[in-house]
């Protein structure tokens, strides 16, 4: 892991740095389009939270005709079970692996560091933060789903066994189906995570009481 950090948008905390989330965007993309909801999360300013949202690379896409786009990983078939390319999973997860060491390198403890990501950018989060050799503050996945669930159970941190895991979904998603994410969240119950299930009328976006329970979340696993 030689790269360059990802270039994104950083969000300071007011007063002193204590914790560190890193948001994940979807398909096409970039941290920009995250970045507003920093403040619509209402985190207390003495938590000292910093954000960051990074730009995925721009990559083609096979099922978008190979166009260029910022993307975490190729799609090359609306297939379920090969959705994700998994070579591209692993060199994002890696890249943001850096982006939690550097944050570790600076003086923040890994336990105050989480993973929040929607659609692809879940996909990583759900990826990494299951084999990150740290324990980590917690993971969200939001309208997501998982690369390689066969190979979890082999490739899991216990590091990151109690780490808590957050999935909210879209009861009317049509890009991520409900069952792909539910799928997901099963996975890690059954591998004995402390995962915590939320469904939402809307589709495939983020809607305000979702934004909330985020917050929630976020709240009581950083306090």
């Amino acid at each position: 892991m030689t790269q360059e950090l990802l270039p994104g948008v950083e969000i300071q905390p007011k007063g002193e740095h204590k914790a560190t989330i890193i948001w994940l965007h979807g398909l096409g993309d970039s941290g920009n389009g995250f970045a507003p909801i920093a403040p619509e999360l209402k985190l207390p300013d003495q938590m000292g939270v910093k954000f960051i949202f990074p730009h995925a690379p721009i990559r083609p896409v096979t099922i978008n005709n190979g166009m260029e786009m910022r993307a975490w990983y190729d799609i090359k078939s609306m297939d379920m079970e090969s959705r994700a390319d998994v070579d591209g999973v692993i060199d994002s997860s890696q890249r943001i692996e850096q982006l939690i060491r550097a944050e570790i390198a600076s003086g923040i403890d890994s336990k105050k560091i989480m993973l929040i990501g929607f659609s692809q950018g879940g996909v990583i989060a759900l990826h990494l933060g299951a084999r990150f050799t740290q324990a980590i503050a917690g993971i969200v996945a939001l309208s997501t789903y998982m690369c390689a669930p066969q190979s979890l159970l082999a490739e899991k941190s216990v590091e990151n066994q109690d780490t808590p895991v957050f999935f909210a979904h879209g009861q009317q998603d049509e890009v991520v189906p409900l069952f792909l994410g539910n799928s997901a969240f099963q996975v890690m119950k059954e591998n004995g995570y402390n995962v915590e299930w939320k469904e939402y009328v809307m589709q495939h976006n983020v809607c305000m009481p979702e934004i909330a329970d985020i917050s929630t979340f976020i709240q009581a696993q950083l306090a």
